[in-house]
């Protein structure tokens, strides 16, 4: 009688690799900016989502897609990337309901460079109305019970002190004017350029200070990457050389990798 029993209670288990892991997402969204665009990641001031840090399905960067796919075949083209190149945090919300709508349950958020890159630090987004933005983006995405993982922000005066010595980067910053609170007139060292650089950096501390609270209100769902980006010691390799402030494929790789290990899945990779 047992041997006639033991097939039926083996087979369930042989169908469990056809399902997805449990607490894998099935639909994710990427939230933010140009970086998690893609942007110059694989052409001249495109986006290009297939490279991007979250969402993308290119075999050379890694995203948090492609490592998740790995565990949950169902997730399989359902990667949605919603982020919008010169995006700030006044757009976040828009994006999050864009995500609510399509059922995403593992949501990717990583804006407020074009926050802090303004024509003068005068003008940079005060840190209680980015907060503000932030908080409403959640609210509209808590209801869901999706998962988040909130990426801080990179440091932009750490992109200023690896290129300011680089010819073609200087060039790019001043043609195109790029981030001129921080990168504007690169090589000088007046005291006034200096406080300028200081106050951006600031800001963009302040701006993650504020991530890490709005995501701790948030509740257990939410996985801040506890300043990982931020951090991170990145060099030029790591930066597109069609305008040298964007990531390079390079850098969207560790992009990906910095930000999977301090998310929800780092344990679950195979």
């Amino acid at each position: 009688m047992l041997s006639k029993i033991v097939p039926v209670l083996v087979a369930p288990s042989l169908l469990a690799p056809a399902a997805a892991a449990p607490d894998v997402p099935t639909v994710m969204a990427a939230l933010g900016d140009s970086i998690s665009a893609g942007v110059n990641a694989c052409g001249w001031f495109v986006p290009c989502t297939s490279r991007s840090w979250s969402t993308g399905g290119h075999a050379s960067v890694k995203s948090h897609y492609a490592r998740l796919l790995r565990l949950s075949p169902r997730l399989r083209g359902h990667n949605l990337n919603f982020a919008v190149p010169g995006a700030t945090s006044a757009d976040l919300p828009r994006q999050a309901r864009k995500a609510a709508e399509r059922g995403a349950d593992y949501v990717t958020i990583l804006i407020g460079a074009q926050d802090a890159c303004r024509s003068s630090p005068d003008r940079m987004t005060p840190v209680a109305t980015y907060r503000s933005r932030i908080d409403e983006a959640l609210r509209v995405l808590k209801p869901t019970g999706a998962r988040v993982f909130i990426a801080s922000i990179p440091d932009l005066k750490r992109l200023w002190r690896i290129g300011k010595d680089n010819r073609w980067a200087r060039g790019f910053w001043t043609l195109g004017r790029v981030c001129p609170s921080m990168l504007a007139k690169p090589t000088s060292t007046a005291k006034q350029d200096r406080i300028r650089r200081d106050q951006v950096r600031e800001r963009v501390m302040a701006y993650n200070e504020q991530l890490r609270r709005a995501c701790q209100a948030y509740g257990p769902r939410c996985r801040y990457d506890g300043g990982a980006v931020f951090s991170y010691p990145f060099t030029l390799k790591h930066v597109s050389k069609w305008d040298y402030f964007h990531p390079s494929a390079e850098g969207q790789r560790a992009l990906a990798a910095v930000t999977y290990a301090a998310g929800f899945f780092a344990r679950k990779e195979p």
